[in-house]
């Protein structure tokens, strides 16, 4: 069973979790998450969440080499005889989620959504099913898979939306904005009928089809969409300043740039 961890999320936009861990609890997160931790707390590394033989974990090794993530997970343990608290931040602007596994039963989730989770939750990885899902899916042919009975959070960019789809209710994403969903969930992409619109719309060629029964959670601002707005408005690359500004096109002539 996994350990029985407190924690509470501060923040708005710019969230972290602080986890209290009683004495001989632990908290295991990916490399680099950690944002503080009190006295009492002992840091440590391993390769996977099982406690399994040598084979095993150089096997888990190399899922995690899969799915790109850090070679080895950071374990964080209370040695003390008080509660003792270690905190994890989000790694750019959304909402922490926190999922109780013991309700939700199992969840997939996009590959870089795992913060951190108790001690004796299984982070494993599930494969699409489809080739077509996963060459066009958004997410690949990988996903993370959390299973267990205690509490992991998860990470979503922007605001997050949790959806409880019934049985065969269908669901049609964009196919960055998918942060996680129920095992029981029926996974597949659909091509954008209108021709027109698959190349105009702005929306790209593929949606995320969700089929319930079972819960989604959605992002309003995948990281990958973030990342393209910023590296347009870069000035190396077409961006510039003041493009908000009330001249608009104006601006740009009068800076002598012609090009719309």
């Amino acid at each position: 069973m996994a350990d029985e961890i407190d924690y509470k999320i501060y923040g708005e936009d710019l969230q972290f979790v602080e986890i209290g861990l009683d004495y001989g609890e632990t908290v295991i997160s990916e490399s680099g998450a950690m944002l503080y931790m009190r006295g009492g707390i002992k840091m440590d590394t391993t390769a996977s969440t099982k406690n399994e033989g040598v084979v095993g974990k150089l096997f888990s090794i190399g899922k995690r080499v899969l799915t790109g993530e850090s070679l080895f997970l950071s374990t964080f343990t209370n040695m003390s005889s008080r509660k003792a608290y270690v905190a994890f931040a989000a790694p750019y602007p959304g909402k922490i989620v926190p999922l109780n596994l013991k309700a939700t039963g199992s969840i997939l989730c996009q590959k870089d959504s795992f913060l951190c989770g108790a001690r004796g939750v299984d982070i494993d990885i599930a494969f699409t099913k489809k080739f077509g899902t996963g060459l066009f899916g958004g997410e690949g042919f990988i996903l993370q898979k959390l299973k267990g009975d205690g509490y992991v959070f998860v990470h979503a960019g922007g605001t997050l939306y949790e959806i409880n789809l019934e049985e065969g209710e269908k669901l049609k994403v964009d196919t960055g904005c998918i942060v996680a969903f129920s095992q029981s969930v029926k996974y597949d992409i659909e091509f954008v009928s209108n021709i027109k619109t698959a190349f105009f719309g702005g929306e790209g060629l593929f949606l995320a089809v969700l089929i319930g029964p079972g819960k989604v959670y959605l992002q309003s601002l995948p990281f990958s969409r973030l990342a393209d707005r910023i590296y347009k408005a870069m000035p190396q690359h077409g961006g510039k300043r003041g493009e908000g500004s009330i001249l608009g096109g104006l601006g740009n002539i009068l800076d002598g740039d012609n090009k719309f």
